[in-house]
């Protein structure tokens, strides 16, 4: 049940007309989704009331330091251009931290927000794969029940919008948008890793884990229940992103925060560390812009809040995820990231790369990496080593080694995602809100996006300047043709050695 069948819309106000007046929560407002969930709140609905962001000290750096420094993030480019004081006036931060019983808050902090809250998106999470159990517990699965059990004491809360993954149930070659059965209680998983010493935790996590691929994974599997058993009770919805890459359009094309997923693989790819991609050439991979990830967020969000909570309510289900309306394999994906970087290339490349070579077998990896990876690292870190400067690519490559094969599960195998609620909730926007909410994917060319996210992550994530882009593309062509001599000159030198072989000789003798 999404709360789309069987019901007049009418009467329900549009997207910007719920949103006014509205006081929202956010958990996960200071990572790559939470920024731009912000900013299009702020820029689409800027007469919500206010925004309560739920943010902890860092590293040294205050709650209301953080706060200031998010503003200063490019997400915010255009809300500092066409609105320059809304988020001064919008956002607020309460001190805090979902890696804490009751998320750290203070009692009057608390109280604000159950007295004041309208909409809650709780974003936050621990996306590493390799966290050991206790910590994935309690980043994951801990911090949900503490989300939950304070929305549950909210006053005047409208709609809860618990964002989860859309592989958490990988044991199924097809995920439908219903809730499957847990792989553990989610009460005993949290005694046990609050109750059991770590070293045998370590040992037994394995089995604990039993067909998922890692602690992240199970832990969003037990989380969605942690929500789900409270249908009928709270104004929930549960979305499951697939994997969420560049803006596509907002808040600006191209803008990404982070090098996690293909985008890290194309960006060491193009800076010539990086020749073969470990994942199946024919594997349909689903990726989602994070800009039409935020607009079905923000829709979801009220859809929900706008209909009554009964005690017959489901909680629905949306796979945000891209499905059968745009359809690219990883073998299509690398050929057109290296098509590109005649266009748009990186500052400073190494060396260039010949189209990167897509291979699910694991001996055929190990090799390139071994010649194609590890040797010529070695060999550049010993130059850097002689130059008195400090070597550095074999450690690039130990690091993108680790990541090609924790992502092995999943860039191996092939999920089918039906997102028929995903659709359907675009479909039943008011023509007032298409504009600004309708989330268009099958229409995305994989060629724009892609041009729009290497300048995107030049920009924003290497922070390379756009007028230094003529000088990128003659390097970029000055090392084209220094792989043509070396690859010459490795030709002639293979020849020379085989005519002069005693075996060669005695043929022509």
């Amino acid at each position: 049940m999404t709360f789309l069948e069987d019901r007049d819309l009418q009467d329900v106000p549009s997207i910007k007309e719920y949103y006014k007046g509205k006081t929202i929560f956010i958990t996960g407002g200071s990572g790559f989704m939470g920024k731009v969930l912000i900013e299009k709140l702020l820029y689409s609905c800027s007469d919500l009331e206010r925004i309560y962001l739920l943010l902890r000290s860092k590293k040294g750096v205050k709650s209301e330091d953080r706060l200031a420094d998010l503003y200063k993030s490019s997400c915010f480019e255009r809300l500092r251009k066409e609105m320059p004081n809304v988020f001064k006036e919008k956002v607020f931060f309460v001190a805090g931290d979902i890696a804490e019983l009751g998320l750290g808050l203070s009692d009057e902090d608390r109280m604000l927000l159950i007295n004041r809250v309208n909409i809650v998106f709780h974003v936050a999470a621990s996306v590493r794969f390799n966290d050991e159990l206790q910590v994935a517990a309690k980043l994951n699965l801990r911090a949900t029940k503490e989300i939950v059990d304070l929305v549950k004491e909210m006053h005047n809360l409208e709609s809860f919008v618990h964002v989860s993954t859309g592989y958490s149930n990988t044991n199924r070659e097809t995920i439908e948008e219903v809730m499957y059965p847990p792989h553990a209680d989610w009460r005993d998983t949290l005694a046990i890793c609050e109750s059991v010493d770590p070293q045998e935790l370590k040992v037994l996590t394995p089995k604990y884990l039993g067909v998922l691929p890692n602690t992240y994974v199970f832990m969003k599997q037990l989380a969605e229940h942690v929500v789900y058993e409270n249908r009928g009770k709270l104004p929930a919805v549960i979305l499951r992103p697939s994997i969420v890459v560049s803006a596509n359009m907002e808040p600006i094309p191209g803008w990404n925060a982070s090098l996690n997923g293909p985008l890290g693989i194309m960006i060491a790819n193009a800076k010539g560390i990086l020749r073969t991609v470990l994942s199946d050439p024919d594997l349909r991979a689903d990726y989602i812009p994070v800009d039409v990830a935020i607009k079905n967020f923000i829709a979801a969000a009220w859809i929900r809040g706008t209909k009554k909570l009964e005690p017959t309510d489901d909680i629905p289900i949306y796979n945000v995820c891209a499905g059968s309306l745009n359809t690219i394999t990883m073998q299509e994906m690398a050929d057109t990231g290296y098509a590109m970087l005649d266009i748009v290339p990186f500052d400073d490349v190494i060396w260039v790369s010949n189209n990167p070579k897509v291979s699910s077998s694991r001996l055929r990896y190990n090799i390139s990496v071994l010649f194609e990876h590890l040797l010529p690292s070695l060999f550049i870190d010993l130059l850097l080593y002689l130059m008195g400067k400090k070597p550095l690519l074999v450690k690039i490559q130990r690091r993108i080694y680790v990541a090609q094969i924790a992502l092995q599960y999943f860039t191996t195998q092939q999920w089918t995602f039906c997102n028929d609620n995903f659709i359907k909730l675009r479909s039943v926007l008011k023509e007032d809100d298409k504009k600004e909410f309708y989330y268009d994917v099958e229409n995305i060319d994989h060629w724009n996006f892609m041009v729009v996210s290497v300048y995107g992550a030049r920009k924003y994530v290497l922070n390379e300047k756009d007028e230094d882009l003529p000088k990128a593309r003659a390097h970029y062509k000055r090392m084209k043709i220094v792989r043509k001599i070396t690859h010459g000159l490795f030709y002639i030198f293979v020849f020379w050695w085989f005519w002069r072989t005693e075996f060669v000789q005695n043929l022509l003798s």
